[in-house]
């Protein structure tokens, strides 16, 4: 990135910030996902962390990747969302989603891995470099409706943006959030449907997923969008 950019983009993040201090959310950003995981169980018992950003599972270091978290002014958690980087080793990003998918579930719901099944789309075959995984969002029912959801992910964005400088952002989503337009609202440019299928364990429902996804150009795009407007 040009230092004009890393400007720019500094300035996008404090704006971002500014806007969702307003809107009585206080962000906090951390990198160790051992104090990610406690501050959940304690605070989000209702939804456990995904997968992708349990420390129990996966080996994070300091630059791994970040989570956000969001109290409002009683000290109550109201939002959360966390970024990390993907080592596809090499491969096509369907290429490594081919053999790992499984780490990648819904959080919460027990799932038939047997049944279940990834099926890439045209941009997983074609993705490769650096990617980051986007996830983990959650935002309290009290600040749904004030567009602040919009403004939240644009600030997870732009940070992974100045950090790492990715290729490619990914995200998951299952059908009836993404049929929402929840991609739209977060800013992603790109979507393809169907390509995980999760068949749960203990009924016969399948979740289809959508993967949502931005490459660096896009992102750099993304911030140099108005922020004005997107929030109450």
């Amino acid at each position: 990135m040009s230092i004009h950019s890393i400007f720019e983009g500094a300035q996008f993040v404090a704006q971002a910030s500014d806007i969702v201090k307003k809107n009585g959310i206080y962000l906090r950003i951390g990198t160790c996902f051992s104090e990610y995981g406690k501050l959940i169980s304690m605070q989000r018992p209702q939804q456990p962390v995904g997968q992708p950003f349990d420390c129990r599972k996966n080996n994070f270091q300091p630059e791994s990747g970040f989570w956000i978290a969001g109290w409002n002014e009683d000290d109550v958690l109201v939002h959360t969302q966390a970024v990390r980087l993907v080592d596809l080793a090499g491969l096509s990003l369907a290429g490594y989603m081919g053999e790992k998918y499984i780490d990648f579930p819904p959080a919460g719901l027990d799932l038939d891995m047997e049944k279940s099944r990834y099926n890439p789309g045209p941009a997983a075959r074609k993705i490769r470099g650096k990617v980051c995984y986007h996830g983990d969002f959650w935002l309290s029912g009290d600040y749904r409706g004030t567009g602040v959801v919009s403004v939240l992910a644009r600030f997870a964005l732009a940070s992974a943006l100045l950090k790492w400088s990715p290729d490619f952002v990914i995200g998951l989503m299952i059908r009836p959030i993404a049929f929402k337009g929840l991609a739209e609202r977060e800013g992603y440019m790109h979507s393809e449907p169907g390509c995980l299928y999760w068949h749960r364990a203990d009924n016969d429902a399948v979740l289809e997923i959508f993967m949502v996804w931005m490459g660096r150009e896009d992102i750099s795009h993304l911030l140099t969008i108005p922020l004005q407007g997107l929030a109450r």
